[in-house]
């Protein structure tokens, strides 16, 4: 079972030709609402991947949570553990431009109060794959990394968004995946080269039961373990939009993780569903029909 805590959010997107300057106002060329976050993403992901999926997180009582939570439920999330909470859902904003790259604004909301105990003791288990990321509190993630090492579930953390905190969990984790941008910020604070080949290498060689992954965009990604390195590339695909991508890779690799994949073959599947990802507008079904603006 993959157990993936971590947030939820309602996704605002909207495609533009190009990305507004400071204080210059464009039209866009059309708007839809999605269920989205990190969590949320990464769950929906791993259920598509054909994993036994429950989330755990926070949403708000407002008018949009319930769609949402419907979408998750949809797309075969186990969504009894999100809890909800008094004031706004998290929200993201989100411009997508002709090229595909993306312009993302976050408010936390309920997400600033998921809470760890939500998840029970008998869903930590060494049956389990502990999926977290970095839209929640650190202390929030530490605490539930702690009682998952404890238990035996496998720990994968997407350090996502980049945050000092992941550096202090390193040594109770299984698997720690990040993009180029937080391979560098991570590789600032502990002073490991910032190159992705031989950052994987140097965070790999200090915590040797780490693995260590970075995903490289359209250059697929890349693993470091004590043994060796793994490269995969990525298949060529027309991007329309990479909204999402990280999230389908991180999902899909946790789902073939726990169904027992070898890292190669968990690789491979992973890197195809975040390419495949890009070619289809937040890498997700919206939760209601586009509106278009002239």
């Amino acid at each position: 079972m993959v157990v993936v805590f971590g947030s939820i959010n309602i996704d605002l997107v909207t495609r533009v030709a190009r990305f507004p300057a400071p204080g210059e106002t464009l039209s866009g060329t059309s708007f839809e609402l999605y269920a989205g976050g990190k969590g949320a993403n990464q769950a929906m992901a791993a259920a598509r991947a054909g994993a036994q999926v429950r989330l755990y997180g926070a949403i708000g009582r407002d008018a949009l949570a319930d769609t949402v939570l419907a979408k998750l439920s949809s797309s075969a999330v186990a969504t009894d553990g999100v809890a909800r909470v008094d004031g706004p859902s998290g929200c993201a904003s989100i411009l997508v431009a002709e090229s595909g790259e993306n312009c993302i604004v976050i408010v936390p909301g309920a997400n600033e109060i998921a809470d760890p105990d939500a998840v029970p003791e008998a869903m930590l288990g060494a049956q389990t794959t502990l999926l977290l990321q970095q839209e929640v509190p650190n202390h929030a993630n530490a605490s539930l990394i702690a009682r998952a090492k404890r238990a035996g579930a496998r720990i994968v953390l997407n350090a996502a968004p980049a945050h000092p905190a992941a550096l202090d969990c390193l040594n109770q984790l299984d698997v720690l995946i990040v993009n180029e941008t937080e391979a560098r910020a991570l590789a600032a604070q502990a002073r490991w080269p910032a190159r992705p080949a031989r950052f994987a290498a140097a965070c790999a060689a200090a915590h040797v039961s780490l693995t260590v992954i970075v995903t490289l965009g359209a250059g697929g990604a890349i693993a470091a373990t004590v043994d060796g390195e793994l490269q995969q590339p990525a298949p060529a695909v027309e991007v329309f939009d990479t909204t999402g991508a990280g999230d389908a890779f991180v999902g899909t690799l946790a789902a073939e993780l726990d169904r027992g994949a070898m890292l190669a073959q968990a690789m491979r599947r992973s890197v195809d569903a975040g390419s495949h990802a890009c070619t289809v507008q937040g890498a997700r079904q919206p939760c209601r029909s586009s509106t278009s603006w002239s």
